[in-house]
């Protein structure tokens, strides 16, 4: 009898080296210190390792954490995550010494210096094995002597936090038959997924100095402990930063100063949303919402601006740890600004100088002569003797949002020029000129002609004084000699009828 409860308490212990196994999987195990019959080993077997990654959140929890294989219907797999195991030498699992080893290295094992905690007692690992999980996320270590094995994920894409390094014993006590033992040992560490994604608010922007805001969204990692958490944008030099403001998705009240940072740094023109412990807290509280962050910026010089942003989901890819591929990088998005070059000419196409314009954002605003675009401190901008003129730092008409956009959409610009000033001799425009301003019109070269018609379109008004008038006056002479003969005619006859 008692020689069959020590048999249950060193299975026990067996159990409990997958405590280790368990630091980041399903469930965890309290570790032991009875010790195992060295008999009920058999020597001569090899065991596996089959690790299995899945998406958290849909990772569930709860399920044991005993070496077996689960049902891992309706979860999502890993592909590509890659494992390092390396076995714990001269820790003989045939051996009552050997698994009171184990044991006392399982209760001092730290994931955070995984091989330090192990060589700083004596002891040194194997020839490293490194294996990738595939489509379905397994990975598989097979033909394993008996010991005792670190496993580490040194592996992972960017926005993957990884499962701490963690200890498991081959074989392992089988829980479903306590007299038996598992060689064939299944483990589901578990990872959490961060995504990252940018958007850009330009279609209310005209003209450069206008508001030009960024959306940052990051996805927080599912994990009940959250070590570091940071968004950073680093901006273009054609941005000029105004300030940010921070919030989550769902609602939940995060306060600046407390649960998060936001840093500055000019030099680099970069801003950080850096979250504290008390955030990171609130983050782990509320992992199925998302944190936004606003970018406020002003664009200060033309051109295709595009712009990313960084997601760290950890403090691993913050500090930049070997292994760690950092920070999830959001897909650029852009915001377009360019210029037009008009010529000024007459009805033979020779240039005309002395003309003056303003530029509208609306037809009604140009008829009205009402709300003309500001550039550069100035309303009115004059042609050059070469009767040429270049406006610049308008938006694209035909790109808003970060995306292409057609007239009648959202942000589409119809820009117009007025004439203010008409070249000397050379009437004033009747009406406004519609043009658009793109990369075409951006590129070096004259984009848009506009002529000039001499004044009163070329014909010679009469003035006094003139050879006009003399005509004039002639003319009425005669018609006025017409007008009295045929009264004295008209009297002649009426005597002559009496």
């Amino acid at each position: 009898m008692v020689k069959n409860k020590k048999l249950g308490l060193w299975r026990t212990t067996a159990v409990a080296i997958a405590g280790a196994v368990v630091a980041m999987s399903l469930s965890v195990v309290p570790a032991s210190a009875a010790t195992v019959n060295p008999g009920t080993v058999d020597g001569s077997q090899v065991g596996s390792i089959t690790v299995h990654k899945f998406q958290r959140p849909n990772t569930p929890t709860g399920l044991p954490a005993n070496g077996t294989q689960v049902s891992t219907t309706g979860l999502t797999p890993l592909a590509g995550i890659g494992f390092t195991i390396q076995q714990v030498n001269t820790i003989d699992l045939t051996t009552n010494a050997g698994w009171q080893s184990a044991n006392t290295l399982s209760n001092t094992f730290d994931p955070a210096n995984a091989a330090g905690s192990i060589t700083s007692k004596g002891y040194t690992l194997g020839t490293a094995t490194v294996k990738t999980t595939d489509s379905t996320g397994t990975a598989a270590f097979t033909a394993l002597p008996l010991g005792l094995y670190l496993v580490q994920e040194t592996t992972f894409p960017a926005g993957v936090t990884p499962s701490a390094p963690f200890l498991v014993s081959v074989p392992l006590t089988d829980p479903n038959n306590e007299n038996g033992w598992l060689y064939n040992v299944h483990v589901y560490p578990k990872n959490s997924i961060t995504t990252a994604t940018k958007t850009v608010q330009d279609a209310s922007a005209v003209k450069l100095g206008d508001a030009v805001n960024w959306t940052i969204t990051g996805g927080i990692p599912t994990d009940a402990v959250i070590d570091g958490y940071k968004i950073a944008d680093k901006l273009d030099a054609k941005l000029t930063y105004v300030g940010a403001t921070v919030t989550l998705a769902d609602g939940t009240a995060i306060t600046a100063g407390t649960d998060y940072n936001v840093v500055f740094d000019a030099p680099s023109n970069t801003v950080s949303v850096v979250f504290t412990a008390s955030g990171r807290a609130i983050l782990a509280a509320h992992n199925t919402t998302t944190v936004k962050v606003a970018v406020n910026t002003k664009v200060n010089t033309i051109g295709e601006i595009a712009n990313t942003a960084l997601v760290y989901p950890n403090n691993a890819s913050i500090v930049g740890t070997p292994g760690n591929p950092g920070p999830v990088v959001t897909p650029p998005v852009v915001t377009k600004w360019g210029n037009i070059t008009v010529q000024k000419v007459d009805q033979n196409g020779a240039p005309l100088a002395g003309a003056s314009f303003s530029v509208y954002a609306n037809q009604a605003d140009a008829k009205a002569g009402t709300n003309p675009i500001t550039l550069g401190g100035q309303t009115v901008f004059t042609v050059g003797a070469n009767g040429q003129l270049t406006i610049t730092g308008l938006r694209y008409s035909d790109f808003a949002n970060g995306a292409t956009v057609a007239p009648g959409d959202a942000g589409y610009i119809t820009y117009y020029l007025a004439e203010t000033t008409a070249p000397s001799g050379y009437e004033l425009l009747a009406a406004p000129v519609s043009f658009l301003v793109n990369a075409a019109t951006t590129a070096v070269g004259v984009d848009l002609q506009v002529k000039n018609v001499p004044s009163n379109s070329g014909f010679q008004l009469p003035f006094t004084g003139g050879p006009g008038t003399t005509v004039l006056y002639g003319a009425g002479v005669l018609i006025l000699a017409g007008a009295v003969l045929l009264f004295a005619r008209s009297r002649r006859s009426s005597r002559s009828n009496g």
